[in-house]
């Protein structure tokens, strides 16, 4: 399965209420923790780095809802 077939599908299934609202956040928490996933601020305390040392490392910097995180999986 390709991730745009799960995409599909998932979306197909929360749609027609298969998959409801807390199951989607169990997957969402899911991936995050995959990614270890953190917002820049607490990837800059986890560091011990201030705010804008985080911003000029280069790190996998993705946006979500107007949130800027860090994945630090590495």
């Amino acid at each position: 399965m390709t991730i745009s077939q799960l995409k599909d599908e998932l979306f197909e299934r929360y749609e027609s209420g298969y998959v409801t609202d807390e199951e989607l956040v169990q997957i969402i928490e899911l991936a995050a923790g995959y990614l270890n996933l953190k917002t820049i601020t607490n990837y800059a305390k986890k560091s011990k780095i201030t705010y804008n040392g985080a911003l000029k490392r280069k790190l996998n910097k993705v946006t979500i809802d107007n949130q800027n995180f860090i994945i630090d999986n590495e």
